[in-house]
C-alpha cells in the first residue's frame, strides 16, 4: 500500500461499560491482557498501515499510553489529536486533519470494536469505485437492534438509521462494521459547524445522492464489546480461537503463552496455587498468580485484582475491587 493513514476513534466516554470505563477508557479495555486499542493497532499493522492518529478525551492520558504502547509493538508511526471538547465521528476528522495531510487514503475506526477485515482488499475496492466513502458492512447479527445502514442494488449508501440520507425503493439493510476507508477529498466535506459533528449524520448524507458513500459487504469476526457479556464474550471468543490471530500483526498473547492443561495458558511467571479451580478455556496473563481456593469461571480478571480467600468469579469482570456481572 501507499501512504494510508488510520485514525482510531478512541474519545468517547464508553458509558454501557462503566464502572470499568471509568478505570480506562473503552478502547482500552484489556483483552487476553492486551488493550484493545493494541488489537487494532496490531490488525492495520498487518494489513500494511504505517502510521496513525487516534483521538483521546475521556481519560486522555491512559488512552494515548495505551495507544502509544500499542503503536510501538505494532511498529507503527503514532499522533495523537487531543480533544478537550469532544468532536465526534467527523469532527475528530476535522481536529485531526494536520496528522492527515497527505494520505492517499484513511482507515476510519471505532476504536471500540474487536474486528477483523481484509483490509488490502476493502481499499483496493474503495479505490476502484471512486466513492468519497466506503462503509465496510456485515449482515445484520440475528436479534440486534443496531442502527442499519441501507444500500441500493448498485452498493452506494441510500440510508443511516432511518432517518439520513434520501433513502429510495428496494434498499438493503445492513450492520455497519465501524471501519470506513476514506478517499483525501472527503476532509473537505467535514463542516465546521456543529463543533460535535457526526460523519454519519452531518457528513454522509448530502453525499448519498450522487453515489459518493458506498458500501461494502465484508466477512470477519466483530464485537462492539458493548456491555459486560459481549466484553466476556470476546474474551471467550479469542481462547476458542474464532479471532483470527495471525492477521494481527505482533498482537498474539496467546503465543507467548505455554499450555499448563487442556485449555488453559498460561503466561511468562504465573502460576496457579494447589487447591485453585480454573474452568477451560483459560489464559492468565504474565505474572498471574490464581490463590488457593479461589474460583474462576468464564471471567475476565484485571491486572492488579486480588481475590479473597474462597472467592468466586463466575460470569463476571473483578477489576480491582469491582465485581460486574455480565449475565
Amino acid at each position: 500500500m501507499t501512504d494510508v493513514v488510520a485514525m482510531l476513534l478512541c474519545a468517547g466516554l464508553g458509558t454501557r461499560l462503566r464502572p470499568l470505563t471509568l478505570r480506562v477508557p473503552k478502547p482500552a479495555v484489556p483483552v487476553c491482557g492486551l488493550p484493545l486499542v493494541s488489537w487494532t493497532l496490531g490488525l492495520l499493522a498487518g494489513a500494511g498501515v504505517r502510521r496513525a492518529v487516534v483521538n483521546v478525551h475521556h481519560l486522555p492520558g491512559p488512552m494515548a499510553a495505551a495507544a502509544e504502547a500499542g503503536a510501538r509493538a505494532a511498529g507503527l508511526a503514532l499522533a495523537v489529536s487531543r480533544e478537550p471538547v469532544i468532536a465526534g465521528t467527523g469532527g475528530a476528522l476535522r481536529e485531526a486533519r494536520r496528522h492527515l495531510d497527505g494520505a492517499d487514503a484513511i482507515v476510519l475506526v471505532n476504536g471500540d470494536v474487536l474486528f477483523d477485515v481484509d483490509l488490502p482488499a476493502a481499499l483496493a475496492a474503495h479505490r476502484a469505485s471512486g466513492a468519497l466513502a466506503t462503509m465496510l458492512l456485515l449482515p445484520m447479527p440475528a436479534g440486534a437492534a443496531y442502527a442499519a445502514v441501507e444500500t441500493d442494488r448498485s452498493g452506494a449508501v441510500r440510508r443511516i438509521a432511518g432517518a439520513f440520507g434520501p433513502g429510495g425503493a428496494a434498499l438493503s439493510p445492513w450492520h455497519f462494521a465501524g471501519v470506513h476507508v476514506l478517499s483525501p477529498a472527503l476532509l473537505d466535506r467535514v463542516p465546521a459547524a456543529p463543533f460535535e459533528c457526526d460523519v454519519n449524520r452531518h457528513v454522509y448524507p448530502p453525499l448519498m445522492a450522487s453515489g459518493a458513500v458506498r458500501g461494502l459487504v465484508v466477512d470477519g469476526y466483530w464485537n462492539d464489546l458493548g456491555t459486560p457479556a459481549r466484553y466476556l464474550e470476546a474474551s471467550r471468543d479469542v481462547l476458542a480461537g474464532k479471532v483470527p490471530l495471525a492477521r494481527f500483526d505482533r498482537t498474539d498473547p496467546l503465543g507467548r503463552s505455554r499450555a499448563i492443561a487442556p485449555g488453559i495458558r498460561a503466561g511468562p511467571g504465573a502460576t496457579v496455587d494447589l487447591g485453585a479451580t480454573l474452568v477451560a478455556p483459560a489464559f492468565l496473563g504474565a505474572g498471574c498468580r490464581v490463590p488457593a481456593g479461589a474460583t474462576v469461571e468464564d471471567a475476565v480478571l484485571w491486572d492488579g485484582t486480588a481475590l479473597a480467600p474462597g472467592e468466586r468469579v463466575v460470569h463476571a469482570i473483578a477489576a480491582g475491587a469491582d465485581r460486574v456481572a455480565a449475565a
